[in-house]
């Protein structure tokens, strides 16, 4: 079989396809601005309209908090050891959905927590758990560099 036909046949597609590729890559991977009033799809919309009736309706949606926190360097084996502790037992509660411990792979300090309840009353409760002040006397004592919490509402989960 003679692929010499064949192979001049590809490379001459070939700047063609990957300015196609190119092109669509540039447009998929593009920010996009938002606009106030005209951000989201029909169908978006009509979702967002539906999660925030059935919210208002039921109340039950999840709530998420996300902490982002830096740890020194120095402290690093209290807080492993701590955060093992306030994980575990965080998942135990009752309302406590998923807890996630995350470590940066640009910098081995940093953590994050990915912290899911069932509704402000499990956050309440988790609030008052002795593995969750551990975390707050960790902070207290100079154990952290940074430390910010961000509380968000659940819409596309799993």
């Amino acid at each position: 079989k003679d692929t010499t036909h064949s192979h001049s046949y590809v490379m001459k597609l070939l700047p063609a396809l990957l300015s196609v590729a190119i092109a669509a890559t540039t447009t998929a991977f593009a920010p996009h601005r938002s606009h106030p009033h005209h951000s989201r799809t029909a169908s978006s919309a009509a979702f967002a309209a539906s999660t925030t009736k059935l919210q208002a309706t039921t109340n039950n949606m999840p709530i998420c908090i996300v902490v982002e926190a830096e740890i020194k360097e120095d402290r690093m084996d209290d807080f492993l050891s701590m955060i093992e502790k306030n994980a575990v037992g965080s998942r135990e509660e009752p309302g406590c959905i998923r807890f996630d411990v995350l470590q940066s792979e640009d910098s081995p300090n940093k953590f994050f927590f990915y912290e899911v309840y069932e509704n402000a009353d499990a956050i309440a409760h988790h609030k008052l758990q002795p593995h969750y002040l551990a975390w707050g006397e960790f902070k207290e004592s100079g154990g952290t560099v940074s430390s910010v919490s961000k509380k968000a509402g659940g819409i596309f989960m799993t």
